[in-house]
């Protein structure tokens, strides 16, 4: 089947209670996740560093975005800038740590050196070489934006505007710790998990079920971002939040936690959590790790189960399933998201190739002529 028809096996238009999932060939299909790379992560805001790790001149983070290097630096002026993380020369890595400080930023294959602003500043043993423009060899820049307590990356400047949420209150949370999960499933299964409204809840997780109000569990749905919020045990709420496509901030009354979901491959996905409590003391650490290791159960109990999806996903007894009007409003939204954005790659893919077609006739008439 070709990929057009793939994405539009899909209809946005049905309201929720006529509705059904995406098809399993969106889980499935490289070229899917190969689209998928060129819109819904190009063109997104990600989710690059906290705003902490690059608070003085020279600090800076590295990270992947849509299979794409990518660094942060906090230059000597104190501005952040981000760049694709390649040296102009032969393509290697600049920074080669996943965090740190520096005075320069020099590529450890042949040692061309950038300032912390991304400028060329020596190329060895260049000296030779002819119609060489220093200053058109910088490292080449990519869009960043402060958003709440993180530094947010963008690969493409066509895209939407930076998400707000409404009730997030996260200047009371300390980052504690980071942990890194591996699943065996397409990152929308995570993320379709994510957003079930608590259905799978008093079913999977029976530990985290005893903690939340499954009748009282509500979900609040924006343009681009799902709430889902409950009653929590011994007072407040847990607010669930979903910002599309890939990023889930999770509090509590008194530890926070973050989800970044990034594709691995067709069928793999690494979820990358993020810690954050209100007392990182000394005296509380045996108390935050008691509370990651109750995380780490459930998230146990989350990967098994996108295995078990991503395996049935493959099965010819599938295609596609139906939602819940009471649990699966979020789920709907990221459906429907998702698909404007295939459809708007697939245009976009569809207009270059005429381009193209046109610039090559005009070409071949001009040949003719000679």
């Amino acid at each position: 089947m070709k990929l057009e028809e793939i994405v539009s096996a899909y209809d946005p238009g049905k309201p929720l209670a006529e509705a059904s999932t995406i098809p399993a060939a969106w889980y499935l299909e490289p070229d899917v996740a190969e689209l998928e790379r060129q819109t819904v992560f190009s063109r997104s805001w990600q989710v690059a560093a906290r705003i902490e790790q690059l608070e003085g001149p020279g600090q800076y983070v590295s990270c992947e975005i849509a299979k794409e290097p990518v660094a942060v630096v906090r230059g000597s002026d104190k501005v952040l800038r981000g760049f694709f993380n390649v040296c102009r020369h032969h393509a290697a890595a600049v920074l080669t740590e996943a965090a740190g400080e520096t005075t320069q930023l020099r590529c450890p294959y042949h040692g061309w050196t950038y300032s912390l602003e991304g400028r060329l500043k020596t190329a060895p043993d260049l000296g030779g070489v002819c119609n060489f423009d220093r200053e058109q060899m910088g490292l080449v820049p990519i869009e960043i934006t402060a958003w709440k307590r993180w530094i947010l990356a963008r690969l493409d400047r066509q895209g939407h505007a930076v998400t707000e949420l409404p009730g997030l209150d996260d200047g009371r949370f300390h980052w504690f710790q980071r942990r890194r999960y591996m699943l065996d499933c397409n990152w929308k299964v995570f993320v379709d998990n994510y957003l079930d409204g608590g259905y799978h809840v008093p079913h999977l997780h029976k530990a985290l079920d005893g903690r939340l109000d499954y009748v009282e569990y509500r979900i609040e749905s924006g343009d681009r971002f799902c709430l889902q919020s409950s009653p929590y045990s011994g007072g407040g709420r847990a607010l669930y939040y979903w910002i599309y496509p890939n990023f889930m901030i999770n509090v509590y009354p008194h530890a926070m936690d973050t989800n970044l979901v990034v594709p691995r491959g067709v069928a793999q996905t690494e979820v990358i959590f993020d810690f954050y409590f209100t007392d990182v003391s000394d005296e509380a650490r045996a108390r935050n790790l008691a509370s990651i290791a109750v995380s780490e159960q459930i998230q146990d109990e989350d990967v098994s189960i996108c295995a078990s999806v991503q395996r049935g996903l493959a099965s010819r007894a599938y295609e596609t399933g139906r939602l819940s009007v009471r649990r699966e409003g979020g789920e709907h939204l990221f459906h429907r998201l998702l698909h404007a954005d295939l459809v708007a790659g697939l245009n976009s893919t569809k207009a270059a190739i005429r381009a193209d077609e046109r610039g090559r006739s005009r070409g071949g008439g001009t040949r003719q002529k000679w």
